[in-house]
């Protein structure tokens, strides 16, 4: 398969300064859930505008109804419930907030999903252009690792699965009939992302794991069999890609290590045609584990910091996607910011011009390495 595409991003934007006013009001109770609506179909609206302006074919809703990249997907499943935990997640110098989701019942797509929703009103504002609507959703294995998490939310997931293998059927089953829903509302362009591989590269987390008696390949293993379990006989013109982070919350990040760990087994085996990649700096390692993934298959570069306001100098990104050349062939080569600017709704630390001119050089140094 031969890249069509060269540049490309991940999905999230900053907030507008108006939608971030409008849910802070409906957090009060002093805005409707319809006029919440009303703002974010605006805001969204501006903002598939200033994609196809800076160039983009590819377009997102910028996540603009999502309070976080991976909560609100599991929040929207029959089965799942939004709880809170006594801590967040532990980043880099900083904590989240601290809600989690916790299974309250058998998992199920129930035919209504805040996903489907989002993605309808997007391909809306895409009809009759060229612009192709994306969706991003949390992998399946992201689900898993997030419903044993902590020692509350595993007794809770004892109590209602006491088979684990039940527990991995209906995780599947929910995300498959999930996509296939997406699917028939014209969906053709989906990205799982997942943060679960970029924990299991890090050496330091896994020491710690490893006292409490986890294996990191046994894990690596499972995280395979759940994502790849909801990706089966799906249509064939449905494009299903992957975005690997480290965890991107308020400029900060979680974990560090190079993909060698799991090269054999997401690069390798997982059922998706393209793999979007942090790369822009130390943490993320070389490229050689690249070498692991199928001919044919896309590897879009994040070399693009979204964390940093700074811009990277052109000669430095076409050297860098140079060496990965030696392990991708360059036509199945791309290039991305590494992650989008708002995982969560806090977003990163940059003004949104410096967002948009992170996504103006990818675009510029594509053409100048791709044409």
């Amino acid at each position: 398969m031969t890249t069509q595409l060269h540049y490309d991003i991940v999905g999230s934007f900053l907030r507008p300064q108006a939608l971030k006013e409008a849910r802070e009001q409906f957090a009060a109770g002093q805005l409707s859930q319809a006029d919440l609506t009303k703002v974010e179909d605006a805001q969204i609206k501006e903002l598939v505008q200033k994609e196809a302006a800076a160039g983009l074919k590819v377009v997102t809703d910028g996540e603009f109804r999502r309070s976080y990249w991976h909560l609100d997907t599991f929040w929207g499943f029959g089965g799942i419930e939004h709880t809170t935990q006594t801590h967040g997640y532990f980043f880099h110098d900083e904590e989240t907030r601290n809600d989690s989701a916790q299974v309250a019942g058998k998992i199920r797509f129930t035919g209504a999903h805040s996903d489907l929703t989002a993605f309808k009103y997007l391909k809306s504002l895409t009809d009759g252009t060229d612009l192709v609507p994306r969706q991003s959703i949390p992998s399946p294995a992201q689900c898993y690792a997030e419903l044993y998490r902590g020692d509350e939310n595993i007794a809770k997931l004892k109590e209602v699965y006491a088979n684990e293998d039940d527990l991995i059927t209906d995780l599947a089953t929910a995300y498959r009939d999930l996509i296939l829903a997406l699917y028939d509302a014209g969906c053709r362009d989906l990205k799982l992302d997942d943060c679960t591989w970029g924990m299991v590269v890090d050496d330091d987390f896994w020491q710690s794991m490893a006292d409490a008696g986890f294996d990191r390949e046994q894990l690596a293993a499972k995280y395979l069999e759940v994502n790849n379990g909801a990706l089966v006989d799906l249509p064939a013109d449905l494009r299903v890609s992957t975005h690997i982070c480290r965890g991107n919350y308020h400029s900060t990040w979680a974990a560090k290590g190079g993909y060698g760990p799991v090269a054999k087994y997401v690069f390798a085996k997982e059922n998706v045609s393209a793999f979007y990649l942090e790369f822009d700096d130390e943490r993320s390692g070389g490229f050689e584990p690249l070498q692991e993934v199928p001919a044919g298959k896309e590897v879009v570069l994040g070399l693009v910091t979204s964390k940093q306001p700074e811009l990277e100098a052109a000669a430095d990104l076409v050297a860098r996607i140079k060496e990965a050349s030696q392990y991708v062939s360059l036509d199945d080569l791309a290039l991305s910011t590494q992650c989008g600017f708002a995982s969560t709704e806090e977003g990163n630390q940059l003004t949104e011009d410096q967002q948009w001119a992170k996504i103006k050089l990818v675009v510029e140094v594509a053409k100048q390495v791709w044409g």
